[in-house]
């Protein structure tokens, strides 16, 4: 299995009309190019391209005999460029939409010659670039699984990207804090309230709630960049996909979404899938139950594994 990372050397301009030269990373896993179907996945706001293996973030759902099958698929997934994973950053974070992601991945495959995907997953943040990139290639995938997220940000998620933002240029532990206040928006009152039920941690003098927020905190500071950190946030606050080019897209959409849902409600993912569903016949919703929140798409393995085994 691949997993070394691999750079294409891009030349690009934003939107905003800034030029860059892009060194796009990316990982492979499973069968080697063109010898198997091709499956891109789009990694989440703190997450990287390594989906899969020993130290895969998803790798409950990708790998040898998972329900993405190594064994079966090619897989593929790209570093968003500035989320330091392959120490490349990006100062003027605001110079870059998730539009502009979208090309840039868009102009990866064209590097490397994949002018057909079987199938495009994303979870959050990575499924709105999804969403982006199907837009402007409407015949690039045969299967679309967006997974809590949408083709947009809502007002709630974008009120919420803006606290983040305001925590994010604090000058005392701002991604320590940002992070906090980010957890609180992945979960639900349900579910602290079940795994903590008031327990106090005697030894730390605070309660054990408490104490699981601040190591989340400071985990996060140790591995991730504050400067790649406002990017993704950026990013994340910022997903405005054209909703006329929607219904051009060729592929087969499985749209999910989680119940419980505090940063892509379900309600708002249901009501996509309603419109798009007079006018699309190949597209499905599908919602897992759980009281956990945004962050069920990492944690419900079973569900998720049930709802794609069926799909691809």
């Amino acid at each position: 299995m691949k997993t070394e990372l691999n750079y294409i050397n891009l030349s690009y301009q934003t939107y905003s009309q800034k030029e860059y030269n892009i060194s796009l990373s990316y990982e492979l896993f499973g069968k080697d190019l063109f010898t198997a179907p091709i499956i891109l996945i789009n990694h989440a706001l703190t997450g990287n391209s390594t989906v899969s293996g020993d130290k895969g973030w998803w790798k409950q759902l990708v790998g040898n005999n998972q329900i993405v099958d190594t064994n079966k698929y090619t897989v593929l997934c790209f570093n968003i460029p500035g989320n330091g994973y392959d120490h490349f950053l990006i100062e003027d974070y605001e110079d870059f939409t998730p539009s502009d992601i979208a090309n840039i991945f868009l102009k990866g495959l064209e590097a490397l010659h994949i002018k057909k995907l079987y199938a495009i997953i994303g979870g959050s943040l990575g499924g709105g670039i999804a969403w982006e990139m199907l837009a402007k290639q409407p015949k690039l995938a045969e299967i679309f699984i967006p997974i809590a997220c949408d083709y947009r940000t809502h007002d709630w998620l974008h009120a919420q990207c803006l606290v983040q933002k305001f925590l994010l240029n604090d000058k005392d532990e701002p991604l320590q804090k940002a992070r906090i206040h980010a957890m609180l928006c992945y979960r639900t009152p349900e579910s602290l309230n079940d795994r903590f039920q008031n327990k106090y941690n005697q030894d730390k003098q605070r309660l054990e709630s408490e104490d699981w927020l601040i190591y989340h905190g400071n985990a996060l500071n140790e591995r991730f960049s504050l400067q790649a950190y406002k990017l993704m946030n950026h990013l994340l606050m910022n997903i405005n996909t054209d909703e006329t080019a929607l219904e051009s897209i060729e592929a087969r959409m499985h749209m999910i979404s989680v119940d419980t849902d505090l940063f892509f409600s379900a309600s708002e993912i249901r009501m996509c899938f309603e419109k798009l569903k007079e006018r699309k016949k190949d597209v499905s919703y599908h919602e897992i139950q759980s009281i956990h929140g945004h962050d069920a798409f990492l944690m419900e393995y079973q569900q998720l594994n049930n709802i794609i085994k069926n799909i691809l």
